[in-house]
């Protein structure tokens, strides 16, 4: 049932959302936008990935590094801090990035978090190109270690307190992901 989900994801890949009524999560070009963030890679149990990130001149977040499966390691990632983020019941995220041709996953962390669990969602890329990803909350999928967790039923949008891009495709070598923006469509719209 999950990965059903996971396909209607991907029937909305590239589907336009210029114009209609979002309100942006996250301004880049802010003063102080890089404080809002953290890399966590797969250190923590021992592997040796190095994801790395910044705040760009233009005013976009850019995930970047090397993923290496050496020491049972496999991902890497970047998260905002804990935050509200005022989401509801029927809300989107709207998510452009540019990638490198690889997938990446949407993490959403929840206020009652649990060793490794996260919400997710895929981003699948395409080498140089800005693609626009619209992901319902309630399509997001509960994980733990990476593996799908039965039985959870949706988020609740006013659980989530973080948000963060992953990258844990198995596949070693250097990756770069830039996230132009990421808004939020209410529900109902």
């Amino acid at each position: 049932m999950g990965w059903c989900r996971v396909m209607a994801v991907f029937a909305l890949v590239g589907q336009v959302v210029a114009g209609e009524n979002v309100r942006s999560l996250f301004d880049f070009s802010a003063p102080g936008a890089a404080q809002r963030w953290q890399a966590v890679n797969d250190g923590v149990m021992g592997g040796v990935s190095d994801g790395r990130f910044r705040v760009t001149a233009e005013g976009t977040l850019e995930f970047f590094g090397t993923l290496s499966l050496e020491n049972n390691g496999g991902f890497t990632s970047v998260r905002t801090k804990p935050a509200d983020f005022g989401l509801r019941s029927g809300d989107s995220l709207v998510v452009r990035v540019k990638g490198d041709g690889r997938e990446y996953m949407l993490n959403a962390y929840t206020k009652n978090a649990r060793m490794a669990f996260s919400w997710r969602a895929a981003l699948p890329t395409t080498d140089g190109e800005s693609t626009e990803v619209v992901i319902p909350l309630d399509s997001l999928i509960p994980t733990s270690f990476g593996r799908e967790v039965r039985g959870m039923g949706p988020v609740k949008p006013g659980d989530i307190n973080g948000l963060g891009f992953m990258l844990s495709d198995k596949q070693p070598g250097k990756f770069r992901l830039e996230v132009e923006s990421v808004a939020i469509k209410p529900g109902g719209d």
